[in-house]
């Protein structure tokens, strides 16, 4: 498998209409935190072709992410102000 990092670079920069990005919040329908008897757990509500989109072989199946976007990445989004390092 690629790397899921380039692959999602390339689809933001030459595919951005093809890509769909739901906030997380609003497929979770159950969660746990992580105690001694079992890890932390997230139960989401997909849509059946996402499902789908998941069995098979991997070359056949569409790339399904988790993407965190830090607080303080978001936090920079409206700045005008360039950091050192960022990239504009």
């Amino acid at each position: 498998m690629q790397n899921p990092l380039k692959s999602l670079a390339f689809a933001l920069e030459k595919y951005p209409e093809r890509i769909e990005a739901v906030p997380i919040r609003e497929l979770v329908s159950e969660s746990a935190r992580q105690n001694e008897k079992r890890p932390a757990y997230v139960k989401l509500n997909v849509p059946d072709d996402v499902v789908k989109g998941l069995r098979g072989r991997p070359e056949e199946t569409d790339l399904v992410l988790i993407v965190r976007l830090p607080r303080e990445v978001l936090q920079r989004q409206d700045s005008l102000i360039v950091l050192p390092g960022e990239v504009r």
